[in-house]
């Protein structure tokens, strides 16, 4: 049963730029794990959009809960290359009070335009 549905969409181009302006920025946002890809090679600025994009998406299929940190939610990657979201931490606690129990996530970036739609599940009633 879907308990929440978030989009976003991000500028690549302003978005490389707040990574420029602040050097710190990529740390506060995204894990360790998240900003190299598989191949070990620093993750695409487009790339790394999608991914700030799916953190926004879960913050709106949350309703935007108070002291959410970025880090308690990461996108990885399967073998295959689909993305996937790890919750701990604030933002799990965010999901358990509302029964979610699941997460779907799609990626997407192209023409300057990252974008992430994410689909929050629960149980069937």
């Amino acid at each position: 049963m879907v308990l929440g549905v978030g989009i976003d969409v991000v500028a690549v181009d302003r978005f490389a730029a707040a990574l420029r302006r602040t050097p710190t920025l990529a740390a506060r946002l995204f894990t360790s794990d998240e900003q190299i890809t598989a191949a070990g090679h620093q993750r695409s600025v487009a790339s790394l959009a999608a991914r700030f994009a799916a953190k926004e998406a879960v913050a709106k299929a949350l309703g935007v809960p108070a002291g959410m940190d970025w880090h308690d939610c990461a996108v990885q990657s399967t073998d295959g290359g689909r993305p996937v979201l790890r919750v701990v931490d604030t933002v799990a606690g965010a999901a358990a009070a509302q029964g979610i129990t699941g997460w779907q996530l799609s990626l997407s970036h192209d023409a300057g335009i990252a974008a992430a739609v994410v689909i929050a599940l629960g149980p069937p009633r």
